[in-house]
């Protein structure tokens, strides 16, 4: 199977609200009845303005941008994100990937989501795209 070439500087980048109903999903898929993620009351005790976003939900929007730029033929070998700051409910994020070196059939990402519009950097971290099936 061939792979398409990718290149250094290659991005994509997604924006989408992180809703009630999507947090709802999520907690029925992680099972985490964590009090910050499903207790507004809870989380605004401790300093929030409402219910914050699973971090993985968050930082999983990166996965849309990482799937543009892998392709029909690539998945993720690997990824490390860094989580800056929580996001609240209700908060619009953009995710981008850029992919910044190549090595071999594999593609070293950075991957970033901000709060938008603020800019704010709310989840930094690098990635790897590897072919589905070597060969």
């Amino acid at each position: 199977m061939s792979h398409a070439p990718l290149k250094p500087g290659a991005a994509f980048a997604f924006r989408k609200t992180m809703t009630v109903a999507e947090q709802a999903m999520f907690t029925g898929i992680s099972g985490n009845l964590g009090g910050l993620y499903v207790d507004a009351v809870r989380a605004k005790k401790a300093g929030a303005s409402n219910m914050v976003a699973f971090e993985l939900a968050v930082g999983g929007l990166a996965t849309t941008c990482l799937s543009q730029l892998g392709g029909p033929t690539r998945r993720i070998g690997s990824i490390a994100l860094t989580f800056a700051a929580p996001v609240i409910v209700g908060e619009s994020v953009e995710a981008r990937a850029e992919i910044v070196s190549i090595d071999g059939d594999d593609a070293v990402c950075r991957v970033t989501c901000t709060l938008s519009p603020s800019g704010a950097t709310v989840v930094d971290g690098t990635a790897t795209l590897v072919p589905f099936a070597k060969g």
